[in-house]
Protein backbone atom coordinates (compact mmCIF):
# COMPACT_ATOMS: atom_id res chain seq x y z
CA UNK A 1 0.00 0.00 0.00
CA UNK A 2 1.38 3.42 -1.21
CA UNK A 3 1.28 6.00 1.95
CA UNK A 4 2.52 9.48 2.49
CA UNK A 5 5.83 10.06 3.81
CA UNK A 6 6.15 11.52 7.52
CA UNK A 7 8.20 15.22 6.75
CA UNK A 8 9.03 17.53 9.21
CA UNK A 9 8.92 20.99 7.25
CA UNK A 10 11.58 23.25 8.84
CA UNK A 11 9.97 26.51 7.58
CA UNK A 12 12.78 28.87 8.03
CA UNK A 13 15.34 25.98 5.76
CA UNK A 14 12.65 26.11 3.09
CA UNK A 15 11.72 29.25 2.29
CA UNK A 16 15.32 30.52 1.86
CA UNK A 17 14.63 29.23 -1.58
CA UNK A 18 13.40 31.65 -3.39
CA UNK A 19 15.72 34.54 -2.19
CA UNK A 20 18.25 35.57 -4.77
CA UNK A 21 16.52 33.92 -7.82
CA UNK A 22 17.86 34.90 -11.10
CA UNK A 23 15.28 35.10 -14.49
CA UNK A 24 15.58 35.58 -17.75
CA UNK A 25 13.61 36.20 -20.21
CA UNK A 26 13.73 33.79 -23.03
CA UNK A 27 11.84 32.57 -26.34
CA UNK A 28 11.98 29.64 -29.15
CA UNK A 29 9.92 28.00 -31.78
CA UNK A 30 7.13 25.69 -31.35
CA UNK A 31 5.26 24.91 -34.58
CA UNK A 32 6.14 28.23 -36.26
CA UNK A 33 5.03 30.23 -33.11
CA UNK A 34 6.65 32.12 -30.60
CA UNK A 35 6.99 31.07 -27.29
CA UNK A 36 7.71 32.78 -24.41
CA UNK A 37 9.41 31.54 -20.97
CA UNK A 38 11.50 31.85 -18.51
CA UNK A 39 15.09 30.44 -17.59
CA UNK A 40 16.14 29.99 -14.18
CA UNK A 41 19.74 29.23 -13.89
CA UNK A 42 21.35 26.88 -11.33
CA UNK A 43 22.24 28.92 -8.02
CA UNK A 44 25.56 28.81 -8.02
CA UNK A 45 26.71 26.57 -10.43
CA UNK A 46 29.72 26.79 -12.11
CA UNK A 47 29.38 23.89 -15.27
CA UNK A 48 26.49 23.01 -16.75
CA UNK A 49 23.66 21.81 -14.33
CA UNK A 50 20.77 19.48 -14.51
CA UNK A 51 17.80 21.14 -16.26
CA UNK A 52 13.86 20.81 -14.86
CA UNK A 53 11.23 21.77 -17.77
CA UNK A 54 8.14 22.76 -15.87
CA UNK A 55 4.50 22.93 -17.69
CA UNK A 56 1.47 24.35 -16.53
CA UNK A 57 -2.08 22.78 -16.22
CA UNK A 58 -5.25 23.69 -18.13
CA UNK A 59 -5.91 26.78 -19.14
CA UNK A 60 -3.14 28.46 -16.87
CA UNK A 61 0.07 30.73 -17.83
CA UNK A 62 3.35 30.59 -15.94
CA UNK A 63 2.55 33.31 -13.59
CA UNK A 64 0.25 31.25 -11.73
CA UNK A 65 2.74 29.96 -9.48
CA UNK A 66 5.00 28.20 -11.42
CA UNK A 67 7.48 30.38 -10.59
CA UNK A 68 7.37 29.93 -7.19
CA UNK A 69 8.34 26.12 -8.30
CA UNK A 70 10.94 27.39 -10.38
CA UNK A 71 12.49 29.52 -8.07
CA UNK A 72 12.68 26.50 -5.28
CA UNK A 73 14.06 24.55 -7.69
CA UNK A 74 16.98 26.58 -9.44
CA UNK A 75 18.15 27.70 -5.70
CA UNK A 76 18.28 23.73 -5.17
CA UNK A 77 20.90 23.20 -7.86
CA UNK A 78 18.99 22.84 -10.95
CA UNK A 79 18.26 25.12 -14.28
CA UNK A 80 14.48 25.52 -14.74
CA UNK A 81 12.87 26.04 -17.98
CA UNK A 82 8.71 27.32 -17.63
CA UNK A 83 6.76 28.26 -20.55
CA UNK A 84 3.25 29.37 -21.97
CA UNK A 85 1.97 27.05 -24.25
CA UNK A 86 0.90 28.10 -27.81
CA UNK A 87 -2.50 30.31 -27.66
CA UNK A 88 -2.13 31.50 -23.92
CA UNK A 89 0.16 33.86 -22.00
CA UNK A 90 3.12 35.53 -23.48
CA UNK A 91 3.18 33.20 -26.43
CA UNK A 92 1.89 33.60 -29.60
CA UNK A 93 -0.77 31.80 -31.82
CA UNK A 94 -4.11 32.05 -32.83
CA UNK A 95 -6.43 32.31 -32.07
CA UNK A 96 -6.23 33.08 -28.44
CA UNK A 97 -7.76 30.65 -25.94
CA UNK A 98 -7.32 27.32 -27.57
CA UNK A 99 -6.04 24.06 -26.07
CA UNK A 100 -4.71 21.72 -28.56
CA UNK A 101 -3.33 19.03 -27.03
CA UNK A 102 -1.58 17.84 -30.51
CA UNK A 103 0.37 21.43 -30.12
CA UNK A 104 0.84 21.43 -26.61
CA UNK A 105 2.71 18.05 -26.89
CA UNK A 106 5.16 19.84 -29.55
CA UNK A 107 5.53 22.53 -27.36
CA UNK A 108 6.65 20.03 -24.44
CA UNK A 109 9.44 18.80 -26.90
CA UNK A 110 10.35 22.34 -28.34
CA UNK A 111 10.89 23.19 -24.65
CA UNK A 112 13.25 20.37 -24.09
CA UNK A 113 15.44 21.05 -27.33
CA UNK A 114 15.17 24.67 -26.48
CA UNK A 115 16.62 23.58 -22.76
CA UNK A 116 19.11 21.24 -24.13
CA UNK A 117 20.94 23.64 -26.48
CA UNK A 118 21.37 26.12 -23.62
CA UNK A 119 25.21 26.43 -22.15
CA UNK A 120 24.25 26.78 -18.41
CA UNK A 121 22.95 23.01 -18.96
CA UNK A 122 23.67 19.39 -19.12
CA UNK A 123 21.65 18.01 -21.81
CA UNK A 124 22.12 14.30 -20.30
CA UNK A 125 20.27 15.63 -16.85
CA UNK A 126 16.53 17.06 -18.43
CA UNK A 127 13.61 16.21 -15.89
CA UNK A 128 10.07 17.28 -16.91
CA UNK A 129 7.44 18.79 -14.19
CA UNK A 130 4.17 18.91 -15.06
CA UNK A 131 0.79 20.27 -13.17
CA UNK A 132 -2.60 18.86 -14.10
CA UNK A 133 -3.18 18.70 -17.70
CA UNK A 134 0.85 19.22 -17.65
CA UNK A 135 0.99 16.44 -15.71
CA UNK A 136 -0.48 14.48 -17.73
CA UNK A 137 1.24 15.63 -20.86
CA UNK A 138 4.71 15.47 -19.12
CA UNK A 139 3.99 11.67 -18.02
CA UNK A 140 3.35 11.40 -21.97
CA UNK A 141 6.72 13.01 -22.59
CA UNK A 142 8.22 10.74 -19.77
CA UNK A 143 7.00 7.76 -21.80
CA UNK A 144 7.81 8.91 -25.52
CA UNK A 145 10.98 10.87 -25.29
CA UNK A 146 14.25 9.23 -25.07
CA UNK A 147 17.26 11.02 -22.69
CA UNK A 148 14.26 12.00 -19.84
CA UNK A 149 16.59 11.41 -16.51
CA UNK A 150 13.57 11.98 -13.91
CA UNK A 151 9.86 13.22 -13.83
CA UNK A 152 7.40 14.76 -11.49
CA UNK A 153 3.98 14.54 -12.03
CA UNK A 154 2.35 17.00 -8.82
CA UNK A 155 -1.59 16.46 -8.71
CA UNK A 156 -1.35 15.16 -12.82
CA UNK A 157 -4.93 14.39 -15.11
CA UNK A 158 -3.99 11.10 -15.80
CA UNK A 159 -7.13 9.86 -17.31
CA UNK A 160 -10.07 12.88 -18.41
CA UNK A 161 -12.59 10.04 -18.51
CA UNK A 162 -12.18 9.43 -15.31
CA UNK A 163 -12.50 13.53 -14.55
CA UNK A 164 -15.38 14.02 -16.85
CA UNK A 165 -17.21 10.80 -14.96
CA UNK A 166 -16.55 12.68 -11.68
CA UNK A 167 -18.14 15.94 -12.80
CA UNK A 168 -21.55 13.85 -14.36
CA UNK A 169 -23.56 13.58 -16.93
CA UNK A 170 -25.21 16.60 -17.20
CA UNK A 171 -22.06 18.46 -16.88
CA UNK A 172 -20.65 17.03 -19.61
CA UNK A 173 -23.21 17.11 -21.78
CA UNK A 174 -23.75 21.03 -21.66
CA UNK A 175 -19.92 21.14 -22.21
CA UNK A 176 -20.50 18.26 -25.31
CA UNK A 177 -22.77 20.98 -26.90
CA UNK A 178 -20.77 23.91 -26.44
CA UNK A 179 -18.07 21.90 -28.12
CA UNK A 180 -19.85 21.33 -31.20
CA UNK A 181 -20.94 24.66 -31.47
CA UNK A 182 -17.19 26.05 -31.00
CA UNK A 183 -16.18 23.71 -33.88
CA UNK A 184 -19.47 24.97 -35.87
CA UNK A 185 -17.83 28.32 -35.76
CA UNK A 186 -13.97 27.39 -36.15
CA UNK A 187 -15.66 25.11 -39.67
CA UNK A 188 -16.88 28.38 -40.69
CA UNK A 189 -13.77 30.66 -39.72
CA UNK A 190 -15.82 32.76 -36.78
CA UNK A 191 -14.31 33.19 -33.50
CA UNK A 192 -14.15 30.37 -30.93
CA UNK A 193 -16.75 30.13 -28.57
CA UNK A 194 -15.20 30.45 -24.70
CA UNK A 195 -16.57 28.56 -22.16
CA UNK A 196 -15.45 29.52 -18.24
CA UNK A 197 -12.24 27.41 -17.28
CA UNK A 198 -13.51 27.42 -13.88
CA UNK A 199 -16.68 28.18 -12.34
CA UNK A 200 -19.31 27.95 -9.03
CA UNK A 201 -21.19 24.43 -8.85
CA UNK A 202 -23.41 24.23 -11.56
CA UNK A 203 -21.94 26.98 -14.21
CA UNK A 204 -21.18 26.43 -17.57
CA UNK A 205 -17.45 25.66 -17.03
CA UNK A 206 -14.71 22.97 -17.33
CA UNK A 207 -14.27 22.67 -13.63
CA UNK A 208 -17.35 23.55 -11.01
CA UNK A 209 -16.59 21.28 -8.77
CA UNK A 210 -16.61 22.28 -5.08
CA UNK A 211 -13.84 24.35 -4.34
CA UNK A 212 -12.13 24.70 -7.87
CA UNK A 213 -12.92 28.06 -8.02
CA UNK A 214 -11.81 29.87 -4.70
CA UNK A 215 -8.87 27.49 -5.57
CA UNK A 216 -7.95 28.37 -9.48
CA UNK A 217 -8.68 32.22 -8.65
CA UNK A 218 -6.22 31.75 -5.65
CA UNK A 219 -3.20 30.90 -8.07
CA UNK A 220 -3.94 33.11 -10.57
CA UNK A 221 -3.95 36.50 -8.92
CA UNK A 222 -0.54 37.47 -9.99
CA UNK A 223 -1.19 36.29 -13.27
CA UNK A 224 -2.79 39.41 -15.12
CA UNK A 225 -2.18 37.41 -18.68
CA UNK A 226 -4.60 34.58 -17.41
CA UNK A 227 -8.28 34.88 -18.80
CA UNK A 228 -11.00 32.76 -17.00
CA UNK A 229 -12.21 31.54 -20.92
CA UNK A 230 -11.17 28.48 -22.63
CA UNK A 231 -12.27 27.45 -26.49
CA UNK A 232 -15.22 25.17 -25.76
CA UNK A 233 -13.48 22.57 -28.88
CA UNK A 234 -11.21 20.74 -25.98
CA UNK A 235 -14.07 18.57 -24.62
CA UNK A 236 -13.79 16.38 -27.42
CA UNK A 237 -9.55 16.03 -27.16
CA UNK A 238 -10.07 15.53 -23.45
CA UNK A 239 -12.53 12.37 -23.89
CA UNK A 240 -9.37 10.71 -25.15
CA UNK A 241 -6.90 12.30 -23.00
CA UNK A 242 -5.76 9.30 -21.00
CA UNK A 243 -1.90 9.02 -19.90
CA UNK A 244 -2.49 6.76 -17.70
CA UNK A 245 -2.35 4.23 -20.65
CA UNK A 246 1.59 5.58 -21.20
CA UNK A 247 2.47 5.01 -17.20
CA UNK A 248 4.27 1.34 -18.26
CA UNK A 249 6.51 3.06 -20.47
CA UNK A 250 7.84 5.89 -18.12
CA UNK A 251 11.56 4.19 -17.84
CA UNK A 252 12.88 6.88 -15.79
CA UNK A 253 12.14 7.68 -12.35
CA UNK A 254 8.93 9.72 -11.43
CA UNK A 255 7.20 11.04 -8.01
CA UNK A 256 3.53 11.18 -8.56
CA UNK A 257 2.23 13.96 -5.86
CA UNK A 258 -1.48 13.27 -5.17
CA UNK A 259 -4.19 15.01 -3.27
CA UNK A 260 -6.18 12.65 -1.59
CA UNK A 261 -9.12 14.96 -1.60
CA UNK A 262 -8.56 16.22 -5.56
CA UNK A 263 -11.86 16.32 -6.93
CA UNK A 264 -10.71 17.62 -10.28
CA UNK A 265 -8.06 15.11 -11.23
CA UNK A 266 -9.14 11.60 -9.32
CA UNK A 267 -6.56 10.36 -7.12
CA UNK A 268 -7.77 6.89 -7.57
CA UNK A 269 -6.53 7.24 -11.61
CA UNK A 270 -3.20 8.91 -10.44
CA UNK A 271 -2.61 6.04 -7.78
CA UNK A 272 -3.35 3.28 -10.46
CA UNK A 273 -0.89 5.44 -13.03
CA UNK A 274 1.86 5.58 -10.45
CA UNK A 275 1.05 1.18 -9.87
CA UNK A 276 1.84 0.87 -13.64
CA UNK A 277 4.99 3.10 -13.96
CA UNK A 278 8.38 0.64 -13.38
CA UNK A 279 10.02 3.51 -10.97
CA UNK A 280 7.54 5.68 -9.32
CA UNK A 281 7.16 6.78 -6.01
CA UNK A 282 4.13 8.54 -4.78
CA UNK A 283 3.89 11.23 -2.42
CA UNK A 284 0.33 11.66 -1.02
CA UNK A 285 -1.16 14.55 0.22
CA UNK A 286 -4.04 14.81 2.74
CA UNK A 287 -5.36 17.70 0.50
CA UNK A 288 -7.50 19.03 -2.38
CA UNK A 289 -6.18 19.82 -6.05
CA UNK A 290 -5.55 23.49 -5.87
CA UNK A 291 -4.22 23.24 -2.17
CA UNK A 292 -0.47 22.31 -3.27
CA UNK A 293 0.11 25.60 -4.61
CA UNK A 294 0.13 27.70 -1.61
CA UNK A 295 0.95 28.07 1.91
CA UNK A 296 2.11 25.24 4.13
CA UNK A 297 1.47 22.56 1.51
CA UNK A 298 3.21 24.09 -1.09
CA UNK A 299 5.92 24.33 1.21
CA UNK A 300 6.00 20.70 2.06
CA UNK A 301 5.29 19.57 -1.75
CA UNK A 302 7.78 22.00 -2.97
CA UNK A 303 10.91 20.52 -0.78
CA UNK A 304 9.69 16.78 -1.22
CA UNK A 305 9.88 17.52 -5.45
CA UNK A 306 13.21 19.39 -5.17
CA UNK A 307 14.94 16.44 -2.67
CA UNK A 308 13.15 13.30 -5.20
CA UNK A 309 14.47 15.67 -8.28
CA UNK A 310 18.10 16.56 -6.67
CA UNK A 311 18.30 12.55 -5.53
CA UNK A 312 17.95 11.60 -8.87
CA UNK A 313 19.60 14.43 -10.90
CA UNK A 314 22.47 14.65 -8.88
CA UNK A 315 22.14 18.09 -7.89
CA UNK A 316 22.14 19.76 -3.73
CA UNK A 317 19.25 18.71 -1.99
CA UNK A 318 17.00 20.97 -0.96
CA UNK A 319 16.09 21.38 2.86
CA UNK A 320 13.32 18.98 3.48
CA UNK A 321 12.85 15.48 3.84
CA UNK A 322 11.89 13.30 0.69
CA UNK A 323 9.47 11.03 -0.12
CA UNK A 324 10.39 7.27 0.30
CA UNK A 325 9.77 4.44 -2.38
CA UNK A 326 6.18 3.52 -1.53
CA UNK A 327 6.17 -0.06 -3.18
CA UNK A 328 6.79 -1.64 -0.07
Amino acid sequence: MRERSPTAAADDAARVASAGAVRKDVSFRSGGEHIAAWFYPAAGASRRAPCVVVGHGFAAVKEARLDAFAERFAAAGFCCLVFDYRHFGASGGEPRQVIDLRHQREDWRAALRFARSLPEVDPARMAVWGTSLGGGLALEVAAREPGIAAAVFHLPLVDALAAGLSEGVVHDARLAWAAVCDLARSIVGRTPYLVPAVGPRGALAFMDTPGSEPGYLAIVRDAPAWRNAVAARVFFGLAFFRPVRLARCVRCPALFVIGERDVVTPPAASHRAARLAPHARVYALPAGHFDAYLGDAFEETVAVEAAFLAHQLGARPAPGAGPTDARA
